[in-house]
């Protein structure tokens, strides 16, 4: 199978590029399942349900959330009525929708996708990722209930990311992480076959801070006083993700390739 994982969304830009270029590349890559993070698709905080009927218009066959998951009110009751968003697995026990899901990919092959949140240098509490997830994993084998699993890690610590891919060793066809919004150069295949890059980077304009318009941040680095809202950056956006492919039989990654489309990084195809 052939999958395509994008990183977080960055506002207007960001999802432009992706309404723009992805029902391109999923037929010229010859994608079979498209996951991409939607935690910062509105404004650079959290996703409308607008906004995700965008992103799913275009060709993801689901969306993962984060921390933000919830920051735009209406995605409280919109995620109860699309099955297809997938937020964090450790989030609150109240939260509503599901941490998650299987999907059906082409040829009738099941893809699990679900997400946990980091611990590490996080503004909230949250429950263990690697408990969570370990519980969801061991139910879903791969190459027998389901052909494929895909792990969103959403986490500030590049060690946490990459020690939740070694536990999910074996497990899952990829582990990704999200968050950070800087693409990291390490895609590898782990020793027991799970696909992993530290981090997918973002979707968003790069001439900025983390996607956000300089100058506020850059005030803020400066002076440490605030003076006005954080703005996302609106020039041209860079998909930034990963691609695998994977063994039906096994489920586990075959290739792994970072992925950046457009904007102002260097290009990388699979």
């Amino acid at each position: 199978m052939r999958m395509l994982f994008l990183g977080d969304v960055m506002g207007r830009s960001g999802r432009t590029a992706v309404t723009e270029r992805l029902p391109g590349l999923r037929a010229q890559w010859g994608l079979d399942f498209v996951v991409v993070n939607g935690e910062n698709a509105s404004q650079g905080a959290g996703i409308t349900g607008d906004h995700a009927k965008a992103l799913l218009a275009a060709g993801a066959d689901c969306l993962t959330l984060g921390d933000h998951a919830f920051d735009q009110k209406d995605m409280l009751s919109f995620i109860e009525q699309e099955p297809r968003i997938i937020r964090p697995l450790n989030f609150s026990k109240v939260a509503p929708g599901k941490g998650f899901r299987v999907f059906e990919a082409t040829h009738g092959r099941k893809v699990l996708v679900t997400q946990a949140l980091g611990q590490v240098f996080m503004k909230r509490p949250f429950d263990d990722p690697f408990s969570a997830l370990e519980s969801v994993l061991k139910t879903h084998r791969l190459g027998a209930v389901v052909q494929a699993a895909i792990v969103d890690i959403h986490a500030e610590a590049t060690s946490e990311k990459m020690a939740t891919g070694h536990w999910c060793d074996g497990m899952a066809s990829l582990v990704v992480g999200t968050h950070t919004h800087v693409p990291t150069g390490d895609a590898m295949i782990l020793a027991k076959g799970t696909g992993y890059l530290t981090d997918a980077g973002m979707c968003g304009d790069y001439d900025s801070v983390i996607g956000m318009e300089k100058l506020e941040p850059l005030r803020r680095f400066i002076t440490g006083m605030a003076k006005s809202r954080f703005e996302p950056a609106a020039g041209a956006a860079t998909l930034s993700g990963v691609f695998v492919e994977t063994d039906d039989k096994t489920g586990l990654a075959l290739r792994v390739r970072m992925v950046r489309v457009g904007g102002r990084l260097e290009e990388a195809l699979p």
